[in-house]
């Protein structure tokens, strides 16, 4: 039990033990999960470049016909670029899975592995996916408007501090602004994170839709700082690798006379599509980062509220629970597959009469 796989889920994680071991698995199957992260990503840049040509279009034509064609076109990559971010939750799910069978058995990480689980559970996954962006939405909102909140009461403190010193004002203004973007942070990943684990329970666990949806509700709880030390560092982590791969296109950019300033005139077309593709590149870069944290996160999860660990260690040492005839186990599986099948609890059946404890005593002729 010496390998990363057998020691990754034996003890909570804390947010920087979950990045790290993240990177860790990352750079242990990096190709691997480059080829399974890259499909969803691929959709998405594909909708990006329609809606970066259809944009531009729009802007110059002065057709009406051509406009509203390229309205049409511009829906049209939007509604790719959607369909590419829940393909992109639906493989978050087979990975999650497969990542699983790694940590129980061993088993090896690959895309055919993680393909072939989407596949089996893809319109249980889908529709999953659809109500997972909708309560995202929604989570944004709320957060949006806490922010909103915020600035108002903001407004009204420089307001009363301007009239007693600029100083003060600039102060209360920096305070405010970081105050109300940090609420409206925890407010939208406290919201956010009662639904990172619908996909997971569905392919690990077994469930159905509204069963994981309750069941992620359930589990998910202490998550916040951990999910928001996950997101800032793919996001930084993202726009590091943009930057990076930024750099011979915009000293290409820079010789053919584009001007690369903030204030600069808009750029070619092919340049804008440069960026996009770029862009998309380093998500495929560093999606596996985020995928595999909200696995770990899961695992540990229940590590937490459930001793999965001993779970974990109890599926790796022991031999399968037998199947017997009209016999059902008391133990869940740790993994929810054809050889160990998923935990159906027996019908209830009423005490019989007798004690207590529920023992019969025989029944004698009492003289």
């Amino acid at each position: 039990m010496n390998s990363l796989s057998n020691d990754l889920s034996l003890a909570p994680l804390g947010a920087g033990d979950l990045i790290d071991r993240a990177v860790r698995l990352y750079r242990q199957h990096f190709l691997t999960l480059i080829r399974i992260a890259a499909p969803p990503v691929l959709v998405s840049a594909l909708g990006s470049t329609i809606t970066t040509i259809a944009f531009r279009e729009l802007s110059s034509t002065s057709s009406d016909v051509r406009v509203a064609l390229y309205v049409l076109i511009l829906m049209g990559g939007g509604l790719v670029i959607v369909c590419g971010s829940l393909f992109s939750v639906i493989v978050m799910g087979g990975a999650t899975r497969n990542l699983v069978s790694h940590l129980i058995w061993n088993e090896p990480v690959s895309a055919r592995t993680t393909y072939r689980a989407v596949r089996s559970r893809f319109w249980g996954l889908l529709g999953a996916s659809f109500l997972v962006a909708c309560w995202l939405t929604f989570a944004a909102l709320v957060a949006f408007m806490a922010y909103l909140f915020f600035s108002v009461v903001l407004f009204a403190a420089i307001g009363f501090a301007s009239m007693i010193s600029p100083w003060i004002t600039a102060i209360i203004g920096g305070i405010g602004t970081v105050a109300g973007i940090t609420a409206g942070l925890i407010l939208f990943f406290m919201l956010a994170g009662r639904m990172a684990y619908v996909p997971q329970a569905m392919l690990v666990e077994g469930r159905g839709v509204l069963a994981a949806i309750g069941r992620s509700f359930g589990l998910a709880s202490g998550n916040v700082k951990r999910l928001m030390a996950m997101a800032l560092f793919t996001f930084f982590a993202t726009y590091s690798a943009l930057m990076l791969l930024m750099i011979p296109l915009g000293w290409y950019g820079y010789l053919n006379g584009i001007d690369l300033s903030p204030f600069g005139s808009n750029s070619p077309t092919w340049y804008a599509i440069g960026y996009e593709v770029i862009l998309q590149c380093s998500h495929i870069m560093l999606a596996p980062i985020w995928m595999l944290g909200l696995s770990l996160l899961y695992v540990d999860e229940r590590v937490r509220h459930e001793g999965y660990d001993i779970e974990l260690m109890a599926a790796r040492q022991l031999p399968e629970m037998p199947t017997l005839p009209n016999v059902v186990s008391p133990f869940a599986p740790a993994l929810v597959t054809g050889r160990a099948p998923k935990f159906v609890p027996p019908p209830p059946t009423q005490m019989p009469i007798g004690s207590v404890l529920g023992l019969n005593y025989p029944t004698t002729n009492r003289q």
